[in-house]
C-alpha cells in the first residue's frame, strides 16, 4: 500500500548520524518490551538505504490523466493474466469469497496492481527501509511505528529476517501491506502458523478480502459504473462525502444516465458523483464500496483502476 511522503527528520537535521540514530531506535524496542538479544540480531545488518531516500524525492510531480492512467495500470495482458490465475487458484479464491464475502475479482485486481500478481514485491529490506525512512522522513513518527510492527512481525516467526523484505517505504508482500496494516489484517488461511504474504497465496488472498471486509465492503453491490451527464449538469454536485450521496432514482430524476445513455437502474441504492480529471474527463457514479477502496489507498484514480479490472475480469475480456 502506497506511502507518498518523506523528507528529513528532527533528528536528522540536527547532524545525528544514522548509526546513532540506530542505537537509539534499539533502545526504543528494549523498552517497548523487545529482548535485547532479538533486537541486537534484527539490527546486526541493517543499513542507510540511500536509493529509497532517492526513490521518495524523485516521485513524479506531474499529473497524467485518467486514461493513460488506465491504460498502464490495466493493459490488455494484465487482464489477460488475471483470468488465467482466476482459473488456476479458483478454489481458494471461491473459500476466500465465501468466508469474507469479497467477490473474488476484486482480490485479484488488488493482487495485479500492487505487486503483478507477486512478481514485484520489493527487494528492500524492511527493518533497513523503515530505519532509513523513519532517519531521513519527515514523518518520524509514523516510520518507527512502522518499525516497530515490523519487529512484532519477525518476532511472531510470519516471516524470517532473511526473507523480510519489500518496497522502499517498508510496504511488503505481494499485497503490499505496511506493517502495520499486516498487523491488522494479515490472515492464516491455510493455518500453517504464519502469515505469508510473501509466498502463501492463500495468505494473500485471504488478507486482502479481510482488509476490505473489515473495512466495510458489501458483496451485493459492485463498485460503480461510467455515467453521462446532460448539458449544463450542476457540478457541485459532484463529490465523495456523505451529504454529496443520493440514490440512483434521484441521479436519475437529474438528468444522470448509463455511459451509452441507457437510463440507470430503477433501483433505492446510494451512490456519489465523482469526476478523477474534472468535468471534461471520465465520470463515474460509485457505490460504499469504492470508497472502502479509497481507504486501501486514497486515490480516486487507484480506486477507479481496481474497479474497471474488476469489470473487465468480470466480462472476461
Amino acid at each position: 500500500m502506497s506511502i507518498f511522503y518523506i523528507t528529513l527528520s528532527s533528528l536528522a537535521s540536527a547532524q545525528v548520524s544514522f548509526d546513532d540514530y540506530i542505537q537509539q531506535l534499539k533502545k526504543e524496542a528494549v523498552q517497548q518490551g523487545f529482548k535485547s538479544e532479538f533486537i541486537e540480531l534484527q539490527f546486526s545488518d541493517v543499513q542507510f538505504h540511500q536509493k529509497a531516500v532517492v526513490a521518495d524525492k524523485n516521485q513524479p510531480e506531474s499529473k497524467i490523466t485518467l486514461d493513460k492512467y488506465l491504460a498502464t495500470r490495466v493493459p490488455d495482458w494484465k487482464v489477460k493474466q488475471a483470468l488465467e490465475l482466476m482459473e488456476q487458484h479458483k478454489v481458494v479464491l471461491a473459500q476466500v469469497e465465501r468466508q469474507y464475502g469479497v467477490q473474488a475479482r476484486f482480490v485479484v485486481a488488488l493482487w495485479a496492481n500492487e505487486s503483478n500478481f507477486g512478481r514485484y514485491m520489493g527487494k528492500y529490506p524492511v527493518i533497513s527501509s523503515l530505519a532509513t525512512m523513519a532517519y531521513e522522513g519527515r514523518r518520524e513518527d509514523f516510520f518507527k511505528k512502522q518499525l516497530f510492527a515490523a519487529l512484532t512481525i519477525v518476532e511472531q516467526g510470519h516471516v524470517s529476517h532473511d526473507d523480510f523484505l519489500g518496497s522502499w517505504a517498508g510496504a511488503m508482500g505481494q499485497s503490499q501491506f505496511m506493517p502495520t496494516t499486516f498487523l491488522a489484517y494479515a490472515v492464516d488461511f491455510d493455518a500453517d502458523g504464519k502469515k505469508d504474504i510473501w509466498a502463501n497465496t492463500a495468505d494473500v488472498f485471504a488478507s486482502i478480502a479481510n482488509f476490505l471486509k473489515s473495512e466495510g465492503w458489501n458483496d451485493t453491490l459492485t463498485w460503480g459504473r461510467q455515467v453521462s451527464l446532460p448539458k449544463e449538469f450542476d457540478m457541485t454536485l459532484i463529490g465523495l462525502g456523505k451529504l454529496d450521496r443520493k440514490t440512483l432514482l434521484n441521479w436519475q430524476a437529474l438528468g444522470v444516465r448509463r455511459y451509452d445513455g441507457e437510463d440507470l437502474p430503477a433501483l433505492d441504492l446510494m451512490a456519489s458523483l465523482i469526476a478523477p480529471d474534472g468535468p471534461d474527463g471520465r465520470i463515474y457514479l460509485v457505490y460504499e464500496n469504492f470508497n472502502t477502496l479509497m481507504k486501501w489507498n486514497r486515490s480516486s484514480y487507484f480506486g477507479t483502476a481496481i474497479g474497471y479490472l474488476s469489470d473487465r475480469i468480470k466480462k472476461g475480456s
